[in-house]
This record gives structure tokens, C-alpha cells and sequence, in this order.
């Protein structure tokens, strides 16, 4: 999947020579803390909520601010991972996507990428997830298939996360399996360091735990 297969039409762009405090109202309305300023297919920027509050004046333009110092966006053909990327580097809200030729085309929203990673991680299948911790250079996708594979279990998605400053990495894996007993003790039978395990059941209970919890809380 790529940017341009992210394009919503749910939130619209501001113009530049509509006020802040339009800008402003259609961010509270849409649910988002930023909206890319076009006139035409012309991009001028992306501006914020924090922008606008940092003006104190909200009846002024939004060309008035200045947008050159926040131009964040995407070709429409790059990977969706750098429109993830992009999001996380820069806490945006909504990502601008335009062409070759630099002419805004649309946005994404988080709300897109976050339905993006439901169904690529396979979060709604159900099975259990499992985070193992290792060097880096010990890291084998194709050995801990195997492993799980020989437990009569499927990968459905994998993740690495890792810090630059480390050489330790943390591997994620969602299985096809609720009772994941024997896979973890393959394992730790390998010498590998099983660093956390949540099963469909302990997820289902946790969450009503944390329910009744608000529950009480509301009726304080």
C-alpha cells in the first residue's frame, strides 16, 4: 500500500486566507490539531492548533502565520511505513499527500494509518502475542517460524522494536493459538528470552478489569 491508497476526503484543507479561528473550529469539528492550508492544489504549509494559540490572534488570516517553518509531507507514491514514519517523527495528525509535481492531492489521518495497523498486524485474529528479547545479531525470523510452526501454530505478524543507542532488539509476534504453553516452552528450551506473553483470555479479562474500574470511578 502506498500515501496516494490513504487519501480521505473526511477532512477538508483550510485556505489561506481564512481565519484561524475557522481553522480552529474545523479542527475541533474533525477531530485533528492540524489541517494543511491550500488554495487550489497549491500547499502552503501545515498549520496547528498550537501555532494559532501561540498567535493570540485568532480573527487574523492563516498566511499570517508562518507556514514555511512547518511544510511536513508525502509523494503519493512512497511506502505507507514513511507516512507512518512521518507521523511519529513529528506528532502530526493528519499527513498531506501530494504529487510529483508537488500539487496537494489529499490527506491521510491517524484514524486511516490506525485501521491500516489493525489489519496488517492482525490485531482482530484471533491468538496470543509474544515479545522476545535478544541481541540483534542472534535475531531469525525463519528459526522462530520453525519453532512455532513445530507447536502445530502460524505466525499472523511480526514486529522489531530496538533503541540506536542498543544492540538489543524486541521481537513481536502475533500466533494463530490461545494456548500458547508449549510454545513458550520451546522457547525457553532454545535459550531464548520470552520477555512478555498476553493471550486473548488475560487481554479479555484485563480490559474488564479496567472497565469496572471506570465504572466506579464515574459513579464517585
Amino acid at each position: 500500500m502506498i500515501a496516494r491508497d490513504l487519501i480521505k476526503d473526511d477532512v477538508p484543507p483550510i485556505k489561506p486566507f481564512e481565519s484561524m479561528e475557522k481553522a480552529l473550529d474545523w479542527m475541533d469539528e474533525f477531530r485533528v490539531s492540524h489541517l494543511p492550508v491550500v488554495d487550489g492544489n497549491k500547499y502552503y504549509g501545515l498549520v496547528s492548533e498550537n501555532m494559532i494559540y501561540d498567535c493570540n490572534e485568532a480573527s487574523l488570516p492563516v498566511s499570517d502565520l508562518n507556514l514555511k517553518m512547518s511544510r511536513p509531507f508525502v509523494f503519493e507514491d512512497v511506502h505507507i511505513y514513511k507516512v507512518m514514519q512521518i507521523v511519529a517523527e513529528l506528532k502530526l495528525s493528519v499527513v498531506p499527500i501530494l504529487n510529483k509535481q508537488e500539487k496537494y492531492i489529499g490527506l491521510s489521518t491517524i484514524k486511516q494509518l490506525m485501521s491500516f495497523i489493525t489489519n496488517t498486524s492482525s490485531v482482530a485474529e484471533t491468538g496470543s502475542v509474544i515479545v522476545l528479547e535478544m541481541n540483534q545479531f542472534d535475531y531469525s525470523l525463519a528459526h522462530i517460524g520453525q519453532i512455532v510452526e513445530s507447536n502445530d501454530a502460524k505466525i499472523l505478524s511480526s514486529y522489531i522494536t530496538s533503541s540506536l543507542d542498543s544492540k538489543i532488539i524486541d521481537v513481536t509476534i502475533k500466533i494463530n493459538r490461545t494456548n500458547i504453553e508449549g510454545v513458550l516452552q520451546t522457547f525457553y528450551r532454545y535459550d531464548y528470552n520470552v520477555k512478555a506473553s498476553f493471550s486473548d483470555a488475560e487481554f479479555e479479562q484485563d480490559m474488564k478489569i479496567r472497565y469496572q474500574g471506570l465504572m466506579k470511578y464515574l459513579n464517585i
